[in-house]
């Protein structure tokens, strides 16, 4: 694999961030469930990933009929995410070290990310990973989730790069598939958050599992 540019998504992939989803559960339970131990069925968990966050959090309060207006559910959900990333994530062992390695190979790097774009910036501020890319991208602003392929053929379009030099780099098993039915290179990144590590592999060029670190990368990916 040779590559003149990189799509990354952040939560799981560079930031270790999808504890999120623990924080977030538990704070629904207590406050609209009456129990600190609420899990969403499986099937809710795992689609909520990957959808844009206000679209999720409306899906969840109509699966689970829950007596509060929308927009208040969404305001009570978003509460908190600053926090979250500043004092609870960490960037992942050896991203920012491919992160730098490829910023010195001048290869262009794109952010996206199904998180609001608010809370991208922010989170790449408190970790001093903002200046790393040239374009950051949303799926909130694009309006369709990572089951989609907007987001990357956007990112494909304002990096003015063919997405056969192009390499997109997730977590998800669900946005890995949608990037590689579209043409692009892909590298799978092993978080033990996230489902469906066989499906991610399977849609993964290259694989990082459970002890690989992203900085691995450097002798495996060439750079054009």
């Amino acid at each position: 694999m040779k590559i003149k540019g990189a799509i990354f998504d952040m939560d799981g992939t560079i930031v270790d961030s999808l504890m999120f989803w623990d924080y977030l559960w538990k704070r629904i339970g207590e406050e609209y469930m009456n129990d600190s131990t609420f899990r969403p069925t499986e099937e809710v968990d795992k689609k909520v990933r990957t959808m844009i966050f206000v679209d999720a959090m409306t899906y969840f309060r109509e699966y689970y009929s829950l007596d509060v207006k929308v927009e208040d559910f969404i305001r009570f959900t978003s509460d908190g995410i600053n926090d979250f990333y500043k004092n609870i994530a960490k960037v992942k062992p050896g991203a920012r070290e491919y992160l730098d390695y490829l910023k010195e190979q001048n290869v262009k790097m794109c952010l996206a990310s199904a998180t609001a774009m608010p809370a991208i910036k922010y989170a790449l501020e408190c970790h001093d990973l903002l200046k790393y890319f040239d374009v950051i991208l949303s799926c909130a602003d694009i309006g369709v989730g990572k089951d989609k392929p907007d987001i990357y053929v956007k990112a494909m379009t304002e990096m003015n790069i063919s997405c056969d030099e192009l390499c997109v780099f997730e977590d998800s098993f669900v946005a890995l598939e949608t990037a590689k039915s579209v043409g692009f290179n892909t590298v799978g990144i092993y978080d033990k958050y996230n489902f469906e590590q066989e499906r991610l592999r399977a849609a993964s060029d290259i694989y990082l599992g459970e002890c690989d670190r992203m900085d691995s990368l450097i002798s495996v990916i060439k750079t054009a």
